[in-house]
C-alpha cells in the first residue's frame, strides 16, 4: 500500500496535468471563436487604386503578391486607374468598394459633404516630384517660370495636381495660370514629357527618377522623403492610405482589419526586405525594363514608406492646410479632421503582426 504522502502526490500531478490540458482546450475554443467572429463580412472586396505600378503603392503590390490578403480571407479584386481621382469616382459610383489612394481626398470629400476614412497608411511622404523639361525651361528660376507652360500630372484633382497647385501658389500663381494634361504615371507619363508633350511634370516614382537619371527633367521640387516633405509643406504630410466612405467601414469592421492587417504586414515585410527581395517579388512590368534603377528610385523613397500603417495628427492638420492653400475655393471650415482617419485597425494589426 502506497504513503499517503506519495498518493497525494500523484493526485496532485493528475490534477496540475487535467487543468493544464482543460486551459489548453479552452484556449484554443476561445481562439476559434473569436476567430469564427472576425471573419470578414465582405470576403469579396473591390480596390480602386490610381497608378498601381508607382513605387507609391509599393506596399499594396507587396501584399498582393505575397498573398497577404487571402492570409486574411480575402479576395481582393484590384482595378487600375489613370490617378487617384478617378479611382476615387470609381468608390463614389459604387463599382469599387475601397480606395488605395491619398490620404487628403478624405479630407476633400468631408468638405464636399461626404464621408470617407482612411483606416491604413501605406506611405509617410508623398513621393511626388516636379521636374522641368531640360530642353523646354532650361533657365528655369522659380516658381512665377511655370506660367503660361503645361503641366503633365496623373490626372486631373489627383495628388500629383495638387502637389502642383501648391507649388504654384508659391509663386504667386494659379491653376488658370498653366495648363493641367493627364498622363497617368507610367511609361506614357515619360514619353510625354520625352516628346515634348508637356513641358514639366508632376509624378512619382520610379519614372521621375528615371527622366532625372537620362536628363530629361531637372527636379525643383520633391517630396521623396519625410525630410523633403518638410520642406516643401513645413510638416508631415501622409501619402497612400486604404479609405473607403463611412458606412462601409463601420458595417464591416472585419473585413477592414483584415485589409489593414494584410498592409501592415507588407509594411513590416519592407523594413528588413533586401533589394533581392524587392525585385523578385514586385512584377518585372513595373520596373520599366531597367531593375537596376528601379532599385535606385526604391531607394529614394523607401524613408517614405509607413513603418507602422498609422496616420499621424499632425500629418492630417499639414494636409488641411495644403488642401486650402492650393484649393482656395473649397470651404473646409467645417471638416472634422478626426473624422478622415482612423488608427483602431493599425493599431490592432501591429499587435498582432509587430514582434
Amino acid at each position: 500500500m502506497k504513503p499517503i504522502a506519495a498518493t497525494a502526490k500523484v493526485t496532485e500531478e493528475i490534477m496540475s496535468n487535467f487543468i493544464r490540458f482543460t486551459g489548453a482546450v479552452l484556449a484554443l475554443a476561445i481562439a476559434n471563436f473569436a476567430s469564427a467572429q472576425g471573419k470578414p463580412e465582405k470576403p469579396d472586396v473591390h480596390i480602386a487604386v490610381g497608378g498601381k505600378a508607382a513605387l507609391y503603392y509599393l506596399p499594396l503590390t507587396i501584399t498582393e503578391q505575397l498573398g497577404y490578403f487571402k492570409d486574411e480571407g480575402l479576395d481582393v479584386k484590384i482595378s487600375d486607374f489613370k490617378g487617384g481621382s478617378a479611382a476615387l469616382r470609381a468608390v463614389v459610383g459604387g463599382s469599387a468598394d475601397v480606395v488605395a489612394g491619398a490620404y487628403e481626398h478624405t479630407i476633400n470629400m468631408h468638405a464636399r459633404g461626404q464621408k470617407f476614412q482612411a483606416f491604413v497608411l501605406q506611405g509617410r511622404a508623398p513621393q511626388i516630384s516636379i521636374g522641368v523639361s531640360t530642353a523646354k525651361v532650361p533657365n528655369y528660376k522659380s516658381p512665377k517660370d511655370l506660367k503660361g507652360l503645361k503641366i503633365g500630372v496623373s490626372a486631373p484633382g489627383s495628388s500629383t495636381n495638387m502637389f502642383a497647385n501648391y507649388v504654384l501658389e508659391k509663386g504667386g500663381l494659379g491653376p488658370k495660370d498653366v495648363s493641367f494634361v493627364g498622363v497617368g504615371t507610367g511609361s506614357a507619363a515619360m514619353s510625354a514629357i520625352q516628346s515634348g508633350q508637356v513641358d514639366v511634370i508632376s509624378n512619382v516614382d520610379p519614372i521621375m527618377t528615371m527622366l532625372e537619371k537620362e536628363g530629361t527633367i531637372k527636379v525643383i521640387f520633391e517630396s521623396r522623403t519625410p525630410k523633403g516633405t518638410e520642406g516643401v509643406f513645413g510638416g508631415p504630410m501622409p501619402a497612400a492610405s486604404f479609405y473607403a466612405p463611412v458606412e462601409f467601414v463601420e458595417k464591416n469592421p472585419n473585413t477592414v482589419q483584415a485589409l489593414t492587417n494584410a498592409i501592415v504586414r507588407a509594411l513590416l515585410w519592407l523594413e528588413t526586405a533586401t533589394p533581392q527581395q524587392i525585385i523578385g517579388t514586385v512584377p518585372e512590368s513595373y520596373q520599366l525594363g531597367d531593375k537596376a534603377m528601379y532599385l535606385f528610385a526604391y531607394d529614394n523613397v523607401r524613408d517614405a514608406m509607413s513603418k507602422d500603417g498609422l496616420i499621424p495628427e499632425a500629418g492630417a492638420k499639414t494636409a488641411l492646410k495644403v488642401l486650402k492653400a492650393s484649393n482656395p475655393k473649397v470651404d473646409y471650415s467645417k471638416v472634422n479632421l478626426a473624422e478622415t482617419y482612423t488608427n483602431q485597425f493599425a493599431q490592432n494589426a501591429l499587435k498582432k503582426y509587430k514582434k
